[in-house]
């Protein structure tokens, strides 16, 4: 309410639907569309989503974990970013030994993308 008593605009219209015996009939049938449209809509339990993902380990044994990061996983990770589709790469350096994970683009061919990077590591082995 203003400072003389009178409803504005919206405070009348909310009046209004607070009094129409129509606003529990208007609630009640938006509740049902809303059910009968989750009901209805489309949805797969377990999509069939293909994400390639390939682990490369590497042995580099006596060396230290940022001997093993300076000489195989900075070089390594550099070389697989020319591959071709590859999203992500996560990588570790621990003593003796270097993780990469790569991760394709989704829907990429898991073979094709296996075929690549085993190819991009084998022209670059030393």
């Amino acid at each position: 309410m203003n400072r003389t008593g009178k409803l504005g605009l919206a405070g009348t219209f909310a009046r209004a639907w607070i009094d129409s015996k129509l606003t529990p009939l208007v609630i009640a049938g938006s509740l049902l569309l809303g059910a009968f449209a989750f009901w209805k809509l489309p949805r797969e339990e377990e999509p069939q989503i293909i994400v390639p993902m390939v682990d490369v380990f590497v042995q580099m044994p006596g060396a230290s974990a940022r001997e093993v990061e300076e000489r195989v996983t900075k070089p390594m990770e550099k070389l697989l970013w020319e591959i071709p589709g590859v999203e992500y790469i996560y990588s570790t350096s621990n003593p003796g030994m270097a993780t990469a994970i790569v991760r394709f683009l989704v829907g990429q061919d898991e073979e094709k993308a296996i075929v690549r990077l085993n190819q991009k590591l084998a022209a670059n082995r030393i």
